[in-house]
């Protein structure tokens, strides 16, 4: 068993086809699929079912799939110790964060972090939670920043920061004049939301939910961007974190804070305990950690 042949085991599974893996990997398809065969052979399983339209893994090559992602990601782990001298921070390093926090944050974050180490090489990821997550284990990412999550006895994950979330209507709305507001002030409002794959979406939902309030769902859209200009347009209300607030120019949004205890949402950083944490990694967790606390103490000075 050679590594190549567990790169060409990779790249088939995530392809769902030769000719694409080939293509990917910049090899002859003959010579993949002779390795493949060779594989085949050693193990004495089908690794994969040739199907019309491409291909799939047979249960053999699911298990062996996750022992190559295990292999090649502890050789890539051992270059990256080795690269490492003493406290240097260099080399490459991929972060990823949810549509939520990436504009908001990544830019100022990953800015400060090369200005002060600028030779590290960045790869930068904006995915859904579930999406980041299989990042972590597959060893694509080495950090990522998220909400709320499911619990993963392989990821490690860190509460940073927690963030207020603000109550947005247009201009003109009947609530736009007010201080702050209660929860039966909006529990007759058309909401709008994120799809379900956004993790603040559940979140919205289930705070409203934690009042005794059942929100009626107007509309449901994949930015926040795009929710904050229905609700410009008089379609309805919303809930947004604070750093959407402090980011956004527009005029014709107001926000308002709730009364008593805000809903909020937790800011976590999340890594691999499989994978080796690189200088590097370590270096942009303590960044970004910096950058929130010093926005949470802005935020209590308001």
């Amino acid at each position: 068993m050679e590594v190549h042949q567990l790169e060409y085991l990779i790249a088939i599974a995530e392809e769902g086809s030769f000719t694409r893996a080939a293509e990917r990997l910049l090899v002859a398809q003959p010579s993949l699929s002779q390795q493949i065969k060779k594989l085949e052979q050693e193990v004495g399983r089908p690794l994969f079912d040739r199907l019309p339209r491409g291909v799939v893994l047979t249960e053999a090559g699911y298990r062996l799939l996750e022992h190559a992602r295990r292999v090649l990601s502890e050789m890539h782990d051992g270059k990256r110790r080795v690269a490492e001298v003493g406290d240097q921070v260099a080399g490459a390093l991929a972060v990823g964060a949810i549509p939520t926090v990436a504009p908001f944050l990544l830019p100022a974050a990953v800015s400060a972090f090369l200005r002060r180490w600028p030779g590290v090489a960045f790869t930068v990821i904006e995915d859904v939670t579930a999406k980041l997550l299989d990042g972590l284990e597959r060893g694509e990412l080495d950090l990522a920043i998220m909400s709320s999550a499911e619990h993963l006895p392989t990821i490690h994950m860190e509460t940073v920061a927690t963030e207020p979330l603000f109550l947005v209507v247009a201009k003109g709305h009947r609530l736009a004049r007010r201080r702050q507001v209660v929860w039966s002030d909006v529990e007759e409002e058309r909401f709008l939301v994120l799809h379900e794959m956004h993790c603040l979406a559940g979140q919205v939902l289930q705070f409203c939910g934690s009042q005794g309030a059942r929100p009626r769902i107007a509309a449901r859209g994949a930015q926040l961007s795009t929710i904050a200009a229905m609700v410009s347009a008089g379609l309805g209300v919303s809930m947004v974190p604070a750093m959407f607030r402090d980011a956004d120019g527009a005029s014709d949004r107001v926000y308002l804070r709730f009364a008593g205890p805000p809903p909020a949402r937790d800011l976590c950083l999340a890594w691999s305990l499989r994978r080796y944490r690189t200088n590097a990694a370590r270096a942009l967790a303590e960044t970004v950690r910096s950058l929130l606390s010093a926005r949470s103490h802005q935020a209590r000075g308001e």
